[in-house]
């Protein structure tokens, strides 16, 4: 019998968060995503967002504290942007709305790369990226000896 493997690839990422009324918000003015549904009962609150009605990412409202780096799980969330145009754009809307930045402006993945992006934290601290695979050339890299999406 032939068993046919289709390539994996991310459906949609589901996010713990504190406050969902807040993350909401976030995700929302910052990045732009819309509520396609949400569970409003009160020990089970959770909201389904997205874009043009496809489902990117999941808030549910069950974590007792902020994001936690050391701890295994999420490392951060990376969203793509069709050009380098794109994540200025964000990194202004962003920076109007007071957020988080671990680094300053358009940054390289690593010394010398031509991809990049920005790299900020959500409300409860979760580690988030828009970058693009070009038009990050010249950016400074600020970890050496590794990714810059590694060590934030």
């Amino acid at each position: 019998m032939t068993h046919v493997i289709s390539k994996l690839r991310t459906g949609h990422v589901g996010l713990n968060v504190t406050d969902l009324d807040r993350s909401l918000a976030f995700y929302g003015d910052a990045l732009g995503f819309q509520v396609l549904a949400e569970g409003k009962e009160e020990d089970r609150r959770f909201a389904l967002l997205g874009q043009d009605g496809e489902l990117v990412l999941t808030l549910w409202q069950q974590a007792d504290g902020p994001f936690a780096p050391a701890s295994a799980g999420l490392h951060h969330l990376a969203f793509s942007a069709g050009e380098i145009a794109e994540v200025r754009e964000y990194e202004e809307r962003l920076r109007s709305l007071g957020v988080d930045f671990a680094y300053e402006g358009v940054v390289a993945h690593r010394e010398g790369a031509s991809s990049g992006g920005i790299f900020f934290h959500d409300p409860d601290g979760t580690r988030l990226e828009i970058s693009v695979p070009t038009g990050a050339e010249g950016s400074s890299a600020p970890v050496t000896g590794a990714p810059t999406c590694g060590f934030f």
